[in-house]
């Protein structure tokens, strides 16, 4: 069995964060190395010093994982899920529960999944799930740690409804433009909402979801029919898949992936097919 390399925050709080740290500290052993982070980006610079053979976990949420694959040079990418929404987690079908994750992670099934790419300011940052530019990233924006920590995903709900009241500009995509653009690898968004529902994670494209207009009127429309990912057919609503999109708006307009703020436009999104090696459950089909 190849060694585990568990990435996480020893300082986290909440039951959930100290039944983690009990749990692996059990778990410690010459297979088992654990990897505490201090600040933001400890968990890109320790995943970089993984060994390319190891299985390297990330124990967190989405932002957690989305580090760690930034620093990854090789390997195989656990998760044991301990975030606000654990979008990823979900995708891929991983437990909640900490005990069951890590039995997945233990059984060792691995595939292979596209990595979603953004350039953006001279910089190049990995993304896995998804990504978003305008509205939803200004609310990611208006988001704070602490305010997720308070009330949980409900953090992004008020957040939402405070910027739907503020100034959206429009974003360009190519050829479309749109108040709030999506991108998406994986078919999920904001927990088990299928926003992207004709997206696989190692099909080589992003799938992209445009919103000409957000306000409260559009929100209760778009609402119930992305429940059920029957979205794509409603006006105002454009949908479709590409290997690479550009996207621009107005001077600080910002972009988010996998749920955590990362810059301002503009930004190219891509993939790379098939770069990044996951460990999944053995009933999971990308």
């Amino acid at each position: 069995m190849p060694r585990i390399f568990v990435i996480f925050n020893p300082a986290a709080r909440g039951e959930k964060s100290q039944q983690l740290r009990r749990f692996l500290e059990a778990k410690q052993s010459a297979c088992v190395t654990l990897a505490p982070t201090e600040r933001t980006g400890d968990a890109t610079r320790l995943a970089a010093q993984a060994d390319p053979r190891d299985i390297v976990v990330a124990a967190g949420g989405d932002g957690t994982i989305n580090e760690v694959v930034n620093g990854l040079t090789g390997g195989t990418l656990g998760i044991l899920p301990l975030g606000t929404v654990n979008v990823f987690a979900k995708e891929l079908g991983i437990p909640a529960n900490i005990e069951s994750a890590w039995r997945v992670i233990e059984a060792g099934q691995t595939r292979l999944v596209d990595l979603g790419c953004a350039e953006f300011a001279g910089q190049r940052r990995a993304f896995v799930q998804l990504a978003g530019v305008g509205f939803d990233a200004r609310a990611v924006r208006a988001a704070s740690w602490q305010l997720k920590k308070r009330i949980g995903p409900l953090a992004y709900v008020w957040a939402g409804l405070k910027t739907l009241t503020g100034d959206n500009p429009p974003v360009s995509a190519g050829n479309h433009t749109g108040a709030a653009i999506f991108i998406g690898n994986g078919r999920f968004y904001g927990g088990r909402f299928p926003l992207f529902p004709a997206a696989k994670l190692d099909d080589g494209l992003l799938d992209v979801c445009v919103l000409d207009k957000l306000n409260l009127m559009n929100l209760g429309r778009y609402g119930p029919a992305i429940l059920f990912g029957k979205h794509p057919g409603l006006r105002g609503v454009r949908y479709f898949q590409t290997a690479e999109l550009t996207c621009r708006s107005v001077a600080g307009t910002p972009f988010e992936l996998d749920g955590e703020d990362a810059g301002d436009v503009p930004v190219t999104f891509s993939l790379k097919p098939r770069a990044l090696r996951l460990i999944v459950r053995g009933d999971f089909y990308a």
